[in-house]
């Protein structure tokens, strides 16, 4: 699984007044522990920023470069400016770049898509154009006759793309879990070789409480690497989630709950039902797993305390 290391964010107190004082101590410290946690690349979320947008963009990544060396970086802005200058800078240091993001918006696809093919950079590619389609054969469609075709017709190659079926919390948008699972599934399926699939994951825990969202997180990825997920926006520092991880990619069945999330694994990949004989519903924490694929599956509406009740 690749990742994506989603620390460096405008949202971010820390970050936001890194870059107000262009204080490079947390900006370099937070590139360093990501990497350090395995993160395989970097994104670089600045904003719109339409004022100082360029100036800001060429500043993080020199930052970046100078703690942990030419880690591929994300550029996450809507500053199309800012994105072209982030271009020339990583060309210049030798870092492979990828654009966050385009979308089948004209107005946003028609600027994105050629830097992408001038640079060479790779690009994620939202599957919306100004609204988000509720289903999966509405995302699936945006990507089969906007998306694809026009990276195409640029002369982007497929594995430089990376479609974006969109991840919404489960507190509030809940019936589109199923939908993203079965849109990565669609574009694995129509494309040989397949475009490459990212998601931004932590949407999916967004405004659920503290304790709750790693659970989730991990969980969601595991369902989501059984339809074809190849990459993710997430925080590598989230120690349970890499060791999920670890367990699924080396098929470590050592413990019961190894032996939940690869049955859960299996089940998805499989398309069929996950069900509590697939778990030890005696165990805690697997009875946790269970009741959270119940939500992400929209089989059971989602309350904050949905483990205890």
């Amino acid at each position: 699984m690749y990742i994506i290391g989603e620390n460096i964010q405008i949202l971010s107190p820390r970050v936001k007044a890194a870059i107000a004082d262009r204080d490079p101590t947390q900006v370099r410290e937070m590139a360093r522990t990501q990497v350090e946690h395995g993160a395989n690349m970097i994104d670089l979320n600045i904003g719109p920023r339409k004022k100082d947008g360029i100036e800001v963009m060429e500043w993080m990544i020199e930052q970046v470069y100078d703690e942990v060396g030419p880690v591929p970086l994300a550029l996450d802005t809507t500053n199309a400016a800012a994105i072209e200058a982030g271009l020339k800078k990583c060309q210049e240091l030798g870092i492979q770049p990828m654009i966050n993001s385009t979308s089948a918006d004209p107005d946003r696809l028609n600027v994105t898509m050629p830097l992408a093919a001038q640079y060479n950079s790779w690009i994620i590619a939202l599957a919306m154009d100004k609204n988000i389609p509720p289903t999966a054969d509405g995302r699936v469609g945006l990507a089969m006759e906007i998306l694809v075709p026009k990276a195409e017709e640029l002369g982007i190659p497929m594995q430089n793309i990376y479609l974006d079926p969109l991840v919404l919390t489960v507190n509030g948008c809940q019936e589109h879990g199923p939908e993203t699972l079965n849109a990565i599934r669609s574009f694995k399926m129509l494309w040989d070789p397949s475009p490459m699939t990212t998601v931004g994951l932590s949407n999916i825990s967004n405004a659920v409480p503290h304790e709750n969202r790693s659970l989730l997180n991990r969980t969601y990825l595991v369902m989501l690497m059984a339809a074809g997920l190849d990459s993710a926006i997430a925080d590598p520092l989230d120690l349970a989630q890499n060791e999920v991880i670890r367990i699924v990619e080396t098929r470590d069945d050592s413990t019961g709950v190894g032996r939940a999330f690869l049955s859960l694994f299996d089940s998805v990949a499989a398309m069929e039902e996950f069900t509590p004989d697939h778990v030890d519903m005696n165990d805690l924490e697997q009875q946790a797993i269970y009741r959270t694929v119940r939500i992400l599956e929209n089989k059971v509406i989602y309350a904050h305390g949905y483990l205890t009740t």
